[in-house]
Formats: structure tokens, sequence, C-alpha cells
């Protein structure tokens, strides 16, 4: 739980009341790689926490199963568009490794919006903070080369090359496997 703290304080400093009040309602959840913490066309009801493990949030087109965000330890895991409006979205999430998530459910989180206004202005933050990640990958697909997206990714996160089977990192970068390998072949550890 406090890699959880941790990370929110990067967004406010919460007030022992709130604090409290934001643990009280945190749930810890272990579980299985390839367990599915959301499946697709469902009600996301829940913002998972990861501390430990790897999620990937996907959506299958034309019979192709496409992997939308990656989700490693210290990072948040959601449908948001789902856990926001209340209705189902195509997207699921599952566990790549086994994983020890904190997870808020819903309503009680709104519940405790209500009740601190601190606590409401961490998730304002949170979601700004989201927008901005989700806009710079929008900008990402559409203006950078499948070689800046790459560089990008081992540059943020250089440990998904290992944690994550290649098809899924290519399926995110949006490139195909290929294309991710012949991309790899002109890069040294030393050149990122």
């Amino acid at each position: 739980m406090e890699a959880f703290f941790k990370t929110i304080a990067a967004f406010i400093e919460l007030e022992e009341e709130a604090r409290s009040a934001l643990a009280a309602i945190l749930t810890c959840v272990e579980a299985p790689k390839g367990h599915l913490l959301l499946r697709p066309h469902s009600v996301c009801n829940h913002i998972y926490f990861v501390e430990k493990g790897l999620t990937r949030t996907f959506y299958t087109k034309d019979d192709k199963d496409i992997t939308d965000w990656l989700s490693p330890e210290g990072t948040f895991a959601c449908s948001v568009m789902s856990f926001i409006n209340r209705h189902p979205d195509r997207r699921g999430i599952e566990l790549l490794e086994d994983a020890t998530l904190w997870a808020l459910q819903y309503d009680e989180l709104e519940q405790a919006y209500r009740q601190h206004h601190e606590l409401e202005r961490m998730g304002r933050l949170i979601v700004g903070s989201g927008l901005v990640q989700v806009q710079q990958r929008f900008d990402d697909l559409h203006f950078a080369t499948a070689a800046e997206r790459y560089q990008k990714l081992m540059s943020q996160y250089p440990f998904l090359i290992q944690r994550t089977p290649l098809g899924m990192v290519a399926s995110y970068l949006g490139i195909t496997q290929e294309t991710l390998s012949r991309i790899r072949s002109h890069f040294t550890p030393h050149s990122l």
C-alpha cells in the first residue's frame, strides 16, 4: 500500500484523514498471469494500481488482438471511458505476470470524493495526468516514426521488451512484429 501512497504523493500530499479514508477503501488483489481484471464488453468497476506485475489493456479488431496500453509497477490500469461513463467498453485488462494490485471500487471512490474534497482533487489530478499520457500516445502513433516510438518506449520502460511478448509490444507500437524485429536490429543497448 505504501507504493500506492508514494505514487499519489507525486500528485497531492493528502492530509491524514483523507489518506485514512482512501486506505479504508483500497483492496489488495493478488492474481496469476493470464487473469482478466476486466473482460471485454464489460463495465469497468475498478481502478487498479499495479504494485507488482504488468497488465495490458487490449481489444479485438478484425479478429486481431490489439494491445492498447501497458501498465507496469507504479502505474494505474483501468478502462477510463467505462469507469467514468459507466458503460461497457470493448477493452479488457489482462495480467501479463503474477500481480499484486490495489483496487479502488467505483461507488466507494465516489463516496470518498463526496466526503473529502482533497480526494476529489486527487482524482482530478490523476485523470488530468492520464489525459496528457493518452494525448501523447495519440500524437506518437500519428506523428512519430515506428523507430521513434520504439526508442521512446525503450527510454521510458526499457524492461518491457523482456517482460512483454514481442507481438504485444509491436501491437502497442502500432507496427507489425516483422517491423519491430527490423527496428530492434538497428539499435544496440547503448544507442537507446
